[in-house]
């Protein structure tokens, strides 16, 4: 059995990038102590997996029984038993026979013990170089396959910062046609201040929980009688993205956009020399037969974008090319995977490619970070993190090209100014890319933006310009999405806000609120008057009370609400009050109009 004191940096290699070593070693012991305190609840229980993830960690089991809360709190005190024991984490590496004794109770780990034979390590275990052996951890009772890293001992774990957060059901590997098993996430950090930080911000996020706020304010649903991951835009929701797409559309115009449409499916060829179907298959759906020809719905916009390049000759004079689109693409997702807006099968995407020269790249590149800082900035986005993504494992082209664009991202990158880091091998098959994350009001970071550098696909197409020498050369090709997706970047501006949007965006920005019957005319003139500025406004005629209406156009977050009764219609006014229930009193109409004007134009606060 290896030094313990060795511990430390056994699988240090395996942390992922950005990660906070301490933390990454924490929450992956954590996992394993866990895995403890499960089987000596349930000594006839089955394991499979626990690796950390971002803010946590998690395990699946196979258990005779389904988790009760009672359940988790069991568990959770034995862990704190556990972490006071003190009980060093060791490691030995073992032959395949031995680690089939070890496990043989273990379906679940045999079949890992299958895979790591047969293809190496994964992020589960991992065989020893150059060898047909298996590294396992241990503590106290509990041995796993693993390749580590761990703390030192259980007793490096702060019992005071570690929580067992709820169940749920997940498929062995992933796949629908596996065991259901039941995953246990928790969460551990290196203080209970932390933790507690961490709780307060998980409540937050179930308060801005898209799906829930989405219904709550009638914006959008999905029907199983349509289809899973298949949206419904409902008229407030409708009305918001029109906002944002007149917003985008005009802001590409202004700088120097083409707008162009596709169709929603493309013949198999397409594919085949895009390399989609080389590479992308797993996320296409099944072909369409047209008459005996097979198509497929796109999963992207790019290919046919460059048949419009390819329409007609183009010369150097015309480059760059900026060609945008609201394309709706399909993309096989996992049942288990999809959620409210933000993970789908069917999505519409903004769009854009820019074909230029060779010189032009880098000022492309540039012109595209800074514009989608800018436009995201109008949303209300302020902070921003960069991600280099680099050649991935599956890839094409020429390992000289590759070179080339990682060099020109980073370059433009640094020169601009932007923090960044690098995830190596996240990059598209045809290229590297820039992700642009943002971070929300709680401080939760969404990828939005993504541009990606291709020179892959204007070869495999044959594209073409004519230089100032009268030959012909090959342009270069930049991907980009600017919000990534309507559907996605609606479901982050929804918890962003938490529903409470900026008045520019919300789908009615003024409830005039009448006491009584009798105020009725003069709240439905007034509606009239402030339609007519350009504002979206409703009267809420109900029979409710005053108290009521105003609750219900609180919970519907409407910006301002117009009170009017006999005092109002004698002064020609309205009693304002703001979602926040700040109560602004009397307001003559005149200065109402003028305050709504701004704030819209301004795209600004109440």
């Amino acid at each position: 059995m290896a030094d313990v004191t060795n511990i430390q940096s056994r699988g240090e290699e395996y942390i992922p990038h950005g990660y906070d070593p301490d933390l990454y070693k924490i929450r992956h012991s954590a996992a394993h102590i866990m895995a403890q305190a499960v089987l000596e609840v349930f000594p006839d229980g089955k394991v499979a997996i626990g690796p950390p993830v971002d803010d946590g960690f998690y395990y699946d089991f196979d258990l005779p029984r389904a988790l009760t809360p009672e359940d988790l709190q069991a568990i959770e005190d034995r862990m704190r038993q556990i972490i006071k024991g003190k009980f060093a984490f060791s490691y030995r590496v073992v032959s395949p026979a031995v680690a089939r004794e070890m496990f043989k109770d273990q379906p679940y780990k045999n079949e890992l013990i299958d895979g790591l034979l047969a293809g190496g390590a994964d992020e589960y275990g991992e065989r020893a170089e150059g060898s047909a052996e298996l590294t396992v951890f241990t503590q106290d009772t509990f041995t796993d396959l693993c390749r580590g890293p761990h703390v030192p001992d259980t007793g490096k774990i702060n019992p005071a910062a570690i929580k067992l957060l709820n169940v749920a059901g997940a498929y062995w590997r992933g796949d629908e046609k596996r065991p259901m098993l039941q995953r246990i996430y928790g969460t551990a950090w290196k203080s209970a201040d932390d933790l507690e930080k961490y709780l307060w911000k998980l409540e937050e996020a179930k308060k801005r929980d898209h799906r829930l706020l989405g219904k709550q304010l009638d914006l959008y649903s999905t029907h199983e009688e349509i289809g899973a991951g298949l949206i419904l835009w409902h008229p407030k929701g409708g009305i918001m993205r029109k906002l944002i797409e007149d917003h985008w559309g005009a802001e590409h115009e202004k700088d120097g956009y083409s707008f162009v449409y596709t169709p929603h499916v493309g013949k198999a060829d397409l594919w085949v020399t895009s390399g989609h179907l080389e590479n992308y298959a797993e996320n296409m759906y099944s072909p369409i037969d047209i008459d005996g020809l097979k198509y497929y719905l796109k999963p992207m916009n790019c290919p046919m974008h460059i048949h419009i390049y390819k329409n007609q000759p183009r010369s150097y004079r015309d480059l760059p090319l900026r060609y945008s689109e609201k394309g709706t693409v399909y993309r096989y997702e996992r049942s288990g995977v999809l959620h409210g807006l933000m993970r789908v099968r069917g999505f519409t995407q903004d769009d854009a490619h820019h074909f230029c020269r060779p010189d032009q790249v880098e000022a492309e590149i540039a012109f595209v970070l800074d514009f989608c800082a800018r436009i995201l900035r109008s949303f209300g986005f302020t902070e921003f993190q960069a991600y280099l993504s680099t050649k991935p494992a599956k890839s094409v082209g020429r390992q000289e090209d590759w070179d080339m664009a990682e060099a020109v991202l980073e370059e433009t990158l640094k020169k601009y100014g932007m923090p960044y880091e690098v995830d190596a091998g996240g990059g598209a098959f045809y290229g590297p890319k820039i992700d642009l994350k943002i971070k929300d009001a709680i401080g939760r970071e969404w990828q939005l933006s993504t541009i990606q550098f291709d020179f892959n696909l204007p070869e495999r197409f044959g594209m073409t310009y004519v230089g100032e020498d009268g030959k012909e050369y090959q342009p270069y090709m930049v991907h980009r999405a600017l919000l990534g997706s309507m559907e996605r970047f609606f479901g982050v501006l929804i918890e962003h806000y938490a529903g409470a949007f900026p008045v520019w965006l919300c789908p009615v920005q003024v409830m005039i609120i009448p006491i009584a019957d009798r105020h009725i005319p003069y709240a439905q003139e007034l509606a009239q008057q402030i339609k007519a500025a350009g504002v979206r406004v409703e009267v809420d005629n109900s029979s409710n009370r005053m108290n009521k209406k105003i609750r219900n156009a609180q919970e519907q977050k409407i910006p301002y609400m117009a009170i009017v009764g006999d005092k109002e219609i004698e002064q020609q006014a309205l009693s304002l009050r703001l979602r926040t229930e700040e109560d602004l009193g009397s307001v003559p109409v005149a200065d109402f109009l003028a305050r709504l004007r701004r704030v819209i134009d301004e795209k600004a606060g109440l």
